[in-house]
Formats: structure tokens, C-alpha cells, sequence
């Protein structure tokens, strides 16, 4: 009997590395060394420390690269580096780049021998091939060590201590052993998707296979437009998951599947705990990621609010034994359109580390809890008028408005003593700034016309000239073919 339970332990611990295996596209690999990066500063050292050690190759892929402090400090690091003979790539997105950095910034890196490319700019022939971003932030350095995360090489991670702004709160690893290899092999993959391949440069040659520097077992997903491996991988840990799934995310947009998938997690007993922004730098986003609120509660999800300036990280930790770490955050463009870099680390020493940062941060976050709905008695009518008091003579207007504002202020009291915050009818947020938003674009095209009619022109030119210039080259592919074929 015993044989026989050792043997279906083992079928289904196979069975599961399999589907793991299959779902996010990437093998299992062991032998690796990991080490958690909470902040940026922590970060910043660390990568800085790395570049400035290099004696073969530096290649960084990272989504925005700032022209302030850090950006130039980082700048100036890989000039010297390349002026030194190491071999210097580096990729920044081009959304990333606009109104963070010009191509003039990259000119001391250019003249010093270092190459600099910026993914997908807008081009012809390709009308929507602009949506698709390289959101990735990896730094791999002589083939030994890599870093992988959330933060972005700005100032803006670090905070404002002179207007007592914290630093923005995010999550990353060092990595050192055979994962290395993977990740080198996804710089090269986004190097490639921007022009010609990595050359065959003796910096670039890896003198023998990275050695065992650990005992840890994770996979590399290096995620491409419309692949979904991370997609697919989330799902499958919220199906697996027998005791805990604490997830963070700073742009949490749940579609369906994921929210279904979530949900009966939590109905078959999971604790499952879902920790976002408070305050966000996309404003919009995070409407929409308030508007998702009320089914997770519904289905026994906690869900939390950060306390700080911003929440950044993206990370997973289940059951105790499995972590995921990197760029990727819950909503359809890092599942479907982005190119994002993250490690799923099968190992109970790590997950423990992650779990506890994930307790930590929960003391500086407010819980969102439903509002308690009053019993009604079962032969009570639905739409009888003694389900709900009576309004009284003249509400509305002013004193209306000062109860709604007292009742914020007590809820916002109640939030900072009990650490709860009533969720409050988040679904009519949406709806009511998209009505307004609909109505002042009505008043425009009648006032103004010309204000819609000028952007509707020059989006008929941009398709129009696309959709020629694809024409043109199918043609001129199919003559070609046409040709060979006699």
C-alpha cells in the first residue's frame, strides 16, 4: 500500500512538472542561485555594482532608461565599460523612452563602441504593430550573473524625500547558475526582433556551460507577443494551489477566465489574497482595476490597497513552495501583447522569503472588505417601500453632498484605525467618467469640429498609407514567388 501511494505521489508530481513545463513554455532548470531585491535602491546598487565588474559583456533590456540622475549614472557606468573593450547592448522600448530620454542620450555609448537599439517604433506598413512593447527589465553581465524585475531605470523609483514622497515599493532577483543561459537567449530573442542578430563577437562566447551556484529550481518565461506562456502559467497555479496564493500586482485588470479561475480557488478553500496600488500612476487603470473589485470579494478573495506612493512589484507566492518574480502583470497586455521576462521558482526556502516580504508589506496596506447589507425578512417584498427608510423632505443638494462627504471621512478614519475599508459601488465610477467623457466629446464635435474632424484625417492617412504599403508588398512578394516558381 505504501509502494503503491509513493508511486501515485510520484506519477502526480511528474504530472504536474509536465503541465508546468508545457503551460509556460520553459523547462525546469536546477542548480541556481536567487536572491530577493526588494526597492530600487537595492536594485540599483546591485546592478550598478555588476555592470561596473564586467570583464566580457553587459546586455540590458529594460522598458523605460530616464535621462536624470540614475539614468545617467547608469549611462556613464556602460561608456566606461565600453571604453574598456566590453561588449555593451543595450534595448529600451520606444512608449518607454517617449518623454523620458532622446536619441542623443545614447550618443557617449555609441562613440565609445556600445550599441543602443529602441524597440518597436511606429512604422509603415504595420498599423498596429506600435501596440506591442518590450516591458522586460533584465541585466545579464558576463554570462555569470543576471537580474531580472519590476523597476525601470528612473529617479521616479526612489521617491522624493524633499516632499516626502516614499520610494515606490518593488520586487526583483539576482540570479547566478544555468538559468543564465535562458535569459542571455531572451536578450538575443528581443536584440534579433529590432534588427539583425547579436554578432559573433568572442566577448559574447561563453567558454564553458555556467556551473551548479545553487540548489534552486525555476523556469525562465520569456514571453512574446501573443504566446500567452504567462497566461497560461497563472492560470494553471490559481487551479493548482491547495492552500495559499498571494499574488501582487500593480496594474491588475482581471478578464474573466483569470477571475473565474481565482475565484473557485477561493471557494474551494485557498487563501487567496490579491495586494494592488492605493494610489497609481495611471489613474485609469486603477479605476478599472477598482471596478473588478466586488466579484473577488464576493468570492472570498481578500483584497488590499497599498498605504504607500506606489506599488510596482509583480509577484506570486503558493502554497509555500512556489514563487513567480519578474515584468509581468496581471491584464491582457503583459498575458497577449508584451514581451515580458519573469522566473517561477519551485523552491520553499525562497517562497518563504517572498511569503514573509508579502506579510510585511500587508502591515503597510488597508484591507478592502463588502459593505453589510441588512437582512430582509423572507415575506418582505422586494420593492416594498419598508425595505428602505424614507427619505426625508428636501434631500438632496447640499446636505446630501455633506453626508456622502462625511461619510468618506468616516470611512477613511475608520480605514487608518481598523486597517478596513468599506468598498463602496465602484461598478457606477467607470460608467459615470465614460458618460461624461462621451458627452464633452459631443459637445466638441458640434462646437469644434474640426478638433475631431483633424485627428479622424490623420488616422484615415496613417491606415490608408499602411494598408497600401502592405498591399504593395504582398504584391511585390507574390511577383517574386511568381517568378522563382517559372
Amino acid at each position: 500500500m505504501n509502494a503503491h501511494l509513493r508511486h501515485a505521489s510520484l506519477t502526480g508530481r511528474l504530472f504536474a512538472e509536465q503541465a508546468l513545463s508545457r503551460s509556460a513554455g520553459a523547462p525546469l532548470i536546477g542548480g541556481n542561485a536567487v536572491e530577493l531585491l526588494i526597492d530600487a535602491r537595492a536594485h540599483y546598487d546591485a546592478w550598478l555594482a555588476a555592470i561596473r565588474s564586467a570583464t566580457h559583456h553587459v546586455l540590458l533590456e529594460n522598458y523605460i532608461i530616464r535621462d536624470d540622475d540614475i539614468g545617467q549614472a547608469f549611462r556613464d557606468a556602460l561608456v566606461e565599460r565600453a571604453q574598456a573593450g566590453v561588449f555593451v547592448a543595450v534595448i529600451s522600448d520606444w512608449i518607454g523612452a517617449l518623454g523620458q530620454s532622446r536619441s542623443s542620450f545614447w550618443n557617449a555609448l555609441r562613440q565609445a563602441g556600445g550599441q543602443v537599439r529602441i524597440y518597436n517604433p511606429p512604422r509603415l506598413g504595420s498599423s498596429f504593430g506600435w501596440i506591442s512593447r518590450d516591458h522586460r527589465k533584465l541585466l545579464v553581465v558576463d554570462g555569470e550573473t543576471a537580474f531580472l524585475s519590476g523597476v525601470c531605470i528612473s529617479a521616479k523609483w526612489l521617491g522624493d524625500p524633499t516632499r516626502d514622497v516614499p520610494p515606490w515599493r518593488d520586487t526583483g532577483v539576482s540570479l547566478r547558475g544555468p538559468a543564465v543561459v535562458e535569459l542571455e537567449s531572451a536578450f538575443a530573442d528581443s536584440w534579433a526582433a529590432c534588427g539583425d542578430a547579436l554578432p559573433d563577437d568572442p566577448r559574447l562566447l561563453r567558454i564553458a556551460e555556467p556551473l551548479a551556484a545553487g540548489d534552486v529550481s525555476l523556469r525562465v518565461i520569456a514571453t512574446q507577443p501573443n504566446t500567452a506562456g504567462m497566461y497560461r502559467l497563472d492560470q494553471m497555479i490559481a487551479a493548482m494551489a491547495r492552500k495559499t496564493l498571494w499574488l501582487t500586482d500593480a496594474y491588475f485588470v482581471g478578464v474573466a477566465p483569470y477571475v473565474q479561475a481565482l475565484s473557485a480557488a477561493a471557494r474551494d478553500g485557498v487563501d487567496v489574497r490579491l495586494l494592488v496600488p492605493g494610489s497609481s500612476d495611471i489613474p485609469m487603470v486603477a479605476s478599472m482595476s477598482r471596478s473588478g473589485y466586488r466579484p473577488l470579494l464576493k468570492a472570498g478573495i481578500r483584497v488590499f490597497e497599498w498605504n504607500g506612493s506606489m506599488l510596482h512589484a509583480k509577484t506570486a507566492v503558493a502554497d509555500g513552495q512556489w514563487a513567480r518574480v519578474g515584468s509581468s502583470n496581471l491584464n491582457v497586455a503583459s498575458w497577449l501583447s508584451n514581451r515580458e521576462i519573469d522566473v517561477a521558482i519551485e523552491d520553499p526556502v525562497f517562497a518563504a522569503k517572498l511569503a514573509a516580504q508579502y506579510e510585511h508589506d500587508l502591515t503597510n496596506a488597508t484591507e478592502i472588505v463588502l459593505k453589510p447589507r441588512r437582512r430582509r425578512s423572507g415575506n418582505e417584498p422586494l420593492g416594498s417601500s419598508e425595505s428602505r427608510p424614507p427619505r426625508p423632505r428636501g434631500a438632496g443638494g447640499s446636505s446630501s453632498r455633506a453626508a456622502a462627504s462625511a461619510l468618506r471621512l468616516a470611512n477613511t478614519v475608520g480605514a487608518a484605525i481598523t486597517g478596513h475599508r468599506v468598498l463602496g459601488d465602484t461598478e457606477t465610477g467607470p460608467l459615470l467618467a465614460g458618460a461624461v467623457a462621451l458627452a464633452v466629446l459631443v459637445v466638441v464635435a458640434f462646437v469644434w469640429p474640426a478638433v475631431i474632424a483633424w485627428p479622424l484625417g490623420l488616422l484615415a492617412v496613417w491606415f490608408a498609407l499602411n494598408l497600401g504599403i502592405r498591399w504593395w508588398t504582398l504584391r511585390e512578394r507574390r511577383r517574386a514567388e511568381t517568378e522563382v516558381s517559372d
